[in-house]
C-alpha cells in the first residue's frame, strides 16, 4: 500500500510562520520578569544561533572571510532590531508594538514607490500610529512606542542588508553567521543582568522555546513558502502580524486593548496589506 505525503501548503506554512513568531515573543515577555528583556533576548539569539549552525553544519570558509564586514553590520543591526522590539514590548502591548514596528518595512515599501497610490498607504499607517501616540489621548507608554518605532527602522534596514547577503551567501549561512555575531554583542550583556537565573533549566529550556518559535521555526517555514508562493502574496499574508501579536498578547499574556488601540493595529494591517497587493516589481536598473 503506498501512502503519499502531500506536500504542505506555502499559504499554511507563512500563517504557521506568523503565529510561531508572535507567540514566541509573548513567550519572551513572559519571562522578563525572571530574567530581564537583555536576558531573554540574548538566549533568543543564542539559541537560534547554536540550532541553525547544527542544523546545517556551517563552516568557516573564504565566502564568510571575504564578506565579514558586511556579516558583521548585519549581526549588530539584527542584535539592534532585537533588542529595541523587545525593550518596546517589555513597556507596550504585543499587539501594539509589533504594528509600530512595522513602520519601517511599510515605509521602505513605499519609498521605493513612485505611485500616488502608495500615499493612501502612508496615510492609513500613519493614523494608525497617530491614534497610539499621547498626541491624539492615547495613554500608551511614549518610550515604548519611540523603542518600537526604533525597532521598525532597523527592520527595514535589515531587510535592506538580508537581500544583499543573500545575493554573496548562499541559503541561510548569512543570516546564521550574522546571528552569530548578534550573540557575541548580547551574551555578555544577557549575562550580566539576568546572572544565575541563565543557570535555571526551566528557564533555558523556555528560553530555547522562544529561540525556535521566534526564530528557528518561522525562517524556516518562510524559506519553504518563498519557493513556490509569490513575494507579493507573501507580503499581504505578514500584513497579519499585527492582528497575530494582538491575539498573542491576549491568549499568553492576557493582554486587553483598547478600541481605539485595536484600530490603530486594523489600520496599519490594511495599509501593509495593501502596499503589498498593489505593490509595483519593476525590473532592476
Amino acid at each position: 500500500m503506498n501512502i503519499s505525503i502531500k506536500k504542505p501548503s506555502p499559504v499554511g506554512l507563512v500563517l504557521l510562520a506568523i503565529v510561531s513568531v508572535q507567540f514566541g515573543s509573548a513567550l519572551a515577555k513572559s519571562l522578563f520578569g525572571e530574567l530581564g528583556m537583555w536576558g531573554v533576548v540574548s538566549l533568543r539569539v543564542s539559541f537560534s544561533t547554536v540550532v541553525l549552525f547544527a542544523l546545517w553544519r556551517l563552516k568557516w570558509h573564504s565566502q564568510i572571510r571575504q564578506n565579514f564586514g558586511m556579516i558583521v553590520v548585519f549581526g549588530v543591526v539584527f542584535a539592534a532590531m532585537n533588542s529595541f522590539f523587545y525593550a518596546a514590548i517589555d513597556r507596550i502591548p504585543l499587539g501594539i508594538a509589533i504594528s509600530l514596528e512595522f513602520s519601517g518595512p511599510l515605509g521602505l515599501a513605499i519609498l521605493k514607490s513612485q505611485r500616488w497610490l502608495d500615499g493612501l498607504w502612508v496615510l492609513l499607517a500613519g493614523a494608525g500610529i497617530l491614534l497610539l501616540t499621547p498626541l491624539s489621548g492615547s495613554t500608551v507608554d511614549g518610550w515604548g512606542i519611540i523603542l518600537a518605532l526604533a525597532a521598525g527602522f532597523f527592520w527595514a534596514l535589515y531587510i535592506l542588508l538580508s537581500a544583499q547577503v543573500g545575493q554573496r551567501l548562499p541559503g541561510i549561512e548569512g543570516l546564521a553567521w550574522a546571528l552569530a555575531v548578534s550573540s557575541v554583542l548580547l551574551l555578555p550583556i544577557g549575562i550580566a543582568t539576568a546572572g544565575s537565573a541563565l543557570l535555571d533549566p526551566k528557564l533555558l529550556a523556555m528560553g530555547a522555546g522562544v529561540a525556535l518559535l521566534s526564530t528557528t521555526v518561522p525562517y524556516s517555514f518562510e524559506m519553504m513558502a518563498l519557493r513556490s508562493l509569490p513575494v507579493k502574496v507573501f507580503g499581504i499574508m505578514l500584513s497579519l502580524e499585527p492582528m497575530a501579536g494582538v491575539l498573542a498578547g491576549f491568549l499568553v499574556l492576557g493582554e486587553m486593548l483598547s478600541v481605539r488601540s485595536l484600530s490603530a493595529c486594523l489600520l496599519v494591517s490594511i495599509a501593509a496589506a495593501g502596499a503589498a497587493r498593489f505593490r509595483s516589481d519593476l525590473p532592476a536598473a
